[in-house]
């Protein structure tokens, strides 16, 4: 076997062993016929919510195990293969099995990132909010830019995109939107997001063709499980309700029920505006739950908590990424370095390498910690 393709096999084997131990491949087994006598327990639904909960833990568990299987039983059927074809000399069965390998490693090293994604509220649903910054115009178009950007990205994943709040810009795109956004992972994976973005590009809103450089910040909260109990007094909030100020559309309210909910503690102001009261009040109520408790987890995670302190205003300095359209096309992230030159690409929701690139520095650096007894 050329020394090449051992290394892919080496690179499979020890994505295949990181993921054998994040499901603990050897109970695994025994846990789904745990969650399947539960299933089977009549009264199982008549608590829904314990129900739907243990479902998902359940699909979960059958994907990992379905994914291990699939990689185990790919690497082991093309090393076969490949000793056979190079046995009998047969490099159209060798080349073929390479190739193979080298999508299976593709594969098997996303779904080890994947498997990364194992902090507390990282496979929980998410808020998503984006706020214009420096710039004026050119940033309130950049925030819709941003937003779009987002949709595409998590429709492309198959997750569920509600808007519960946008204001206008006063000619051109958005002061801010806030989302949710919901679907496995979809917090582990967006939480990376969170900081301010950079935009240089010639406006299309100047009349002398000149660069503009724009920003606009993006943050990313969990939708706090029902289990995680988040209670804020009545006394440490005000509501406010108000008409609606977008630019109108379905997604935006015409009446007095847009709902405004301050945390007076800590100052938090969190809006929904879609057509109901009620479901405005709910929808602010469980943003603002998810902000007090992302403060929690930021508490708990020096790492997230130096983040967010280092995050500042959205404008020069405080960048996680850059998007250059003009005078060149390049995207590149400042903390992983990692960049691409297909603008368009991402503008149009091709986010997850940079999202993988900064999940995998984030472990690197925990594993440093612990090795360091930190």
């Amino acid at each position: 076997m050329r020394a090449e393709t051992q290394s892919l096999v080496e690179k499979i084997r020890k994505s295949l062993t990181l993921l054998g131990q994040r499901m603990d491949v050897e109970t695994a087994p025994h846990r789904l016929e745990e969650f399947n006598a539960m299933i089977e327990d009549g009264d199982l639904w008549s608590d829904p919510e314990r129900a739907q909960k243990l479902m998902r833990e359940r699909q979960a568990l059958m994907d990992a195990i379905e994914t291990y299987r699939r990689i185990e039983t790919e690497l082991d059927d093309n090393t076969g293969l490949i000793e056979l074809g190079e046995a009998e000399g047969d490099t159209e069965i060798v080349t073929e099995a390479e190739a193979s390998l080298r999508s299976l490693a593709e594969f098997a090293a996303a779904k080890e990132l994947e498997a990364l994604l194992n902090g507390e509220a990282d496979a929980n649903d998410t808020f998503l909010e984006i706020n214009a910054g420096a710039g004026g115009t050119e940033s309130c178009d950049w925030a819709s830019m941003l937003a779009r950007m987002y949709v595409r990205w998590a429709e492309k994943k198959g997750y569920e995109v509600e808007l519960i709040a946008e204001t206008a810009g006063e000619e051109a795109g958005i002061r801010s939107a806030a989302y949710k956004i919901k679907g496995h992972n979809a917090y582990g994976w967006l939480k990376s997001e969170s900081g301010v973005h950079r935009l240089v590009r010639i406006s299309p809103y100047d009349s002398a063709a000149r660069r503009h450089t724009s920003f606009s910040s993006v943050w990313v909260y969990p939708v706090v499980d029902d289990n995680i109990e988040i209670t804020i007094p009545d006394n440490e909030i005000r509501i406010d309700t108000y008409r609606s100020s977008g630019a109108g559309g379905q997604h935006v309210n015409t009446t007095d029920s847009a709902v405004r909910i301050t945390h007076i503690p800590t100052g938090i102001v969190v809006t929904s505006s879609e057509k109901s009261q009620h479901q405005n009040r709910a929808n602010a109520m469980a943003a603002l739950k998810a902000r007090l408790y992302q403060m929690e987890l930021d508490k708990r995670n020096a790492e997230i908590n130096a983040q967010h302190a280092a995050k500042g205003e959205a404008g020069w300095g405080n960048q996680i990424r850059s998007y250059v359209l003009q005078p060149y096309q390049m995207v590149k992230d400042l903390r992983t370095s990692h960049e691409t030159s297909d603008t368009q690409g991402v503008l149009d929701g091709d986010l997850d390498a940079f999202m993988a690139a900064t999940l995998a520095l984030d472990v690197a650096g925990k594993s440093r910690a612990e090795a360091q007894g930190e």
